[in-house]
Formats: C-alpha cells, sequence, structure tokens
C-alpha cells in the first residue's frame, strides 16, 4: 500500500464504512485531535529520565488506549463495527488516578503549568486531552453517534496528566507554584477535584 494515496487531494477523507467527508467535519476534527493528543504523549515519554523510565509501560498503554478513541471516533455509526473502548478503561485511570494522587501534598489553589521537562510536556498532553473532549462533546451535540466512553476516557485523561505531572514534580523535588489570585479549591478525596486550569465537572 502507498503512503500516499491522493484521496484528500479534493479536501475530502473516508470515513470508517466508506463515507467521504470533508477534512474539517467535526468528526475529522475530533479525531484529529485525538491523533495529535496521541503523537504529543509520545513526545512527552521520549523525555522520560533514567529515574522514571518505569512509567513507560503505563504510558505506553495510555497511548493505545488514546488510539482506540481515534479509532471510535472514526466509526460514523454505532454496529458498524464493535467499539474499542470500553467502561473498564476510565476506571483503570481512576485506580491509576488515585494512586498518584495519595503520592502528592494537598492543594487548594490552581498551580502554574511547569517543572521538569516531562512534566512540562505532560501539561501540554493534559491541555490536549481538554480540547479533544471538547470536539467530542461538539460531535455528540451535532447529533453524530459517538462511543460515550470515548467522551468520559478523554476527561479522566486531562486527571491523568496533570495528576502524573505533579508525581513527577514532587518525586524531583519541584516547588509547584500557586496562581496568586487562585480561589480556595478543594483537593481529590474532598467535595470536588480540581486540576490547575479547571474544577472538575
Amino acid at each position: 500500500m502507498a503512503v500516499y494515496t491522493r484521496t484528500g487531494d479534493q479536501g475530502l477523507t473516508k470515513l470508517v464504512g466508506g463515507a467521504r467527508v470533508k477534512k474539517y467535519h467535526p468528526r475529522v476534527e475530533a479525531y484529529g485531535t485525538t491523533d495529535e493528543l496521541c503523537s504529543l504523549l509520545g513526545h512527552a515519554i521520549s523525555l522520560l529520565d533514567e529515574a522514571h523510565l518505569d512509567l513507560k509501560p503505563e504510558l505506553i498503554e495510555v497511548q493505545q488506549l488514546i488510539f482506540d478513541c481515534s479509532r471510535d471516533l472514526a466509526v460514523p455509526k454505532e454496529g458498524m463495527r464493535t467499539y474499542k473502548v470500553t467502561g473498564d478503561k476510565h476506571k483503570w485511570l481512576e485506580e491509576r488516578i488515585d494512586t498518584y494522587w495519595a503520592e502528592c501534598p494537598k492543594i487548594n489553589k490552581f498551580i502554574l503549568p511547569g517543572g521538569t521537562p516531562f512534566a512540562s510536556c505532560l501539561q501540554m498532553v493534559r491541555t490536549v486531552a481538554r480540547r479533544a473532549e471538547r470536539c467530542v462533546v461538539y460531535l455528540i451535540d451535532q447529533n453524530e453517534d459517538v462511543n460515550p466512553e470515548v467522551l468520559i476516557a478523554l476527561n479522566r485523561l486531562s486527571d491523568y496528566f496533570f495528576v502524573v505531572a505533579r508525581f513527577i514534580n514532587v518525586k524531583a523535588g519541584e516547588i509547584e507554584i500557586d496562581y496568586e489570585n487562585s480561589p480556595k479549591v478543594f483537593s481529590r478525596g474532598e467535595k470536588r477535584v480540581s486540576n490547575n486550569s479547571e474544577p472538575e465537572k
């Protein structure tokens, strides 16, 4: 199979099942953004230092999940093919989030993204996860068929990346910098969860 197919030369692309749509179609935007998310996570993984190489298998598993999200988003109709993302995926993410969060000091303010190169890159990954989530919500609002587990998984992923970034910085001795004008927010395990961009919804 050739790398180039020329099928997109007129601004169209093919969905699973053969339907052709414009490349700016909300579905293409959604799975294109998850593709960006997966690629940026790959870059983050390349920044892992020797002290945290044990995280690599888990992060690659997360990449596999993101690829599954992309694949499910490329399916225009439920039933055309079995969805890959299932409820156990976000439950696994919740378990990992809780594990890392327990290793981090409590916070009651938003914090500025930063720290080690790896942690800083994970914060960028987090923001793309949020954008992917917004794309999927818009796709749903356009009355398109979407695997609901993809939206849940993306919502958990942004929390996951935030918590892992904090975990890395804590282990590296990096001082977390509060957002000076932050209102008081709650830590995980209290009334609601916060990350450094917005309270959990």
